[in-house]
């Protein structure tokens, strides 16, 4: 089994090389049908952080349609057959204990600063490798309208209940005013660059100190390019879980010369920003749960 480092770089030199060839990773079509799809388990819960990543790029790589991933025993247990000399891709279990006077682990963790942060990585195979599954875990490519999936993505931003202001030309974060500006809808090439460079502006505007407090106002170069390598690692995961395909921004090239920078700085950048681009997002579903939640 491959040591957590190995793939931490492993997936840094990757990025690296996709971001040189001035192609994001994040922004490959990872679909079918041309839509996003995040990588599932075999129970239907999602991937996040970087093990969404870490499947995305097999997926590309190996030419998998399928978003759903499981191990060789899970497989078994479902009367399916991972066919012989496939491949394993890898992703990590995280979890924290309670550290033993002898350093062993122990239980689960409590309020006990004495733990452990333990990080392993594990073996997993899409189910296009796989044979004799259910049918449930057959790909379909549904139809989908592409008017009602953006009138869908539309009432999803509504329901944040975050300040948006159209007009001008550049899109922005403003972090001393809590809000977010935005060109007009139509001075996009699409709709779906339009939610792309929304949803990369909601995940800025949550590292504000009342969300999770990322310290937006520092504006040195290296704090910048962590900033905005999480916002669009968040964008392209956001995109993902609404169906769309984040398309390149026109502004992005300069962000790539600085996320290089970033990377070539620290192996393990993706792994950090990838973790906190997930809290972006989970603190966005949130926000649009919030409003059901205290109506219930």
């Amino acid at each position: 089994m491959p040591r957590p480092d190995d793939i931490y770089e492993k997936i840094t030199q990757r990025i690296l090389a996709d971001l040189r060839a001035g192609t994001p990773t994040w922004q490959r079509p990872w679909a079918t049908a041309g839509r996003a799809a995040v990588p599932l388990r075999h129970n239907g819960v999602p991937y996040q952080g970087i093990n969404i990543l870490l499947l995305w790029c097999a997926a590309i790589d190996r030419g998998y349609v399928s978003p759903h991933w499981m191990t060789y025993r899970q497989a078994k247990e479902l009367g399916g057959q991972v066919r012989r000399g496939e491949r394993a891709s890898h992703v990590f279990f995280a979890k924290t204990v309670k550290k033993r006077p002898d350093g062993s682990e122990g239980g689960p963790a409590d309020d006990d600063p004495e733990v452990l942060h333990v990080r392993r990585a594990y073996a997993v195979f899409n189910t296009d490798q796989i044979d004799n599954l259910p049918e449930k875990y057959r790909v379909e490519i549904p139809d989908v309208n592409p008017g009602e999936r953006l009138e869908r993505c539309e009432a999803w931003f509504a329901a944040l209940g975050v300040d948006i202001r159209h007009g001008g030309e550049r899109a922005f974060y403003a972090a001393a005013d809590d809000y977010i500006r935005m060109p007009p809808f139509a001075s996009f090439r699409s709709p779906e660059a339009y939610y792309a460079t929304l949803a990369h502006e909601c995940c800025h505007l949550t590292g504000a100190k009342h969300r999770l407090d990322r310290d937006m106002l520092k504006r040195d170069e290296a704090s910048v390019a962590r900033e905005e390598l999480v916002a669009e690692l968040g964008s392209a995961f956001l995109c993902a879980d609404l169906g769309l395909s984040p398309e390149p921004r026109e502004d992005h090239a300069p962000y790539i010369a600085s996320w290089l920078k970033a990377l070539d700085d620290d192996p393990r950048a993706v792994a950090t920003a990838a973790t906190q681009a997930q809290r972006a997002v989970d603190f966005l579903h949130a926000m649009h749960d919030a409003p059901r939640a205290e109506a219930a």
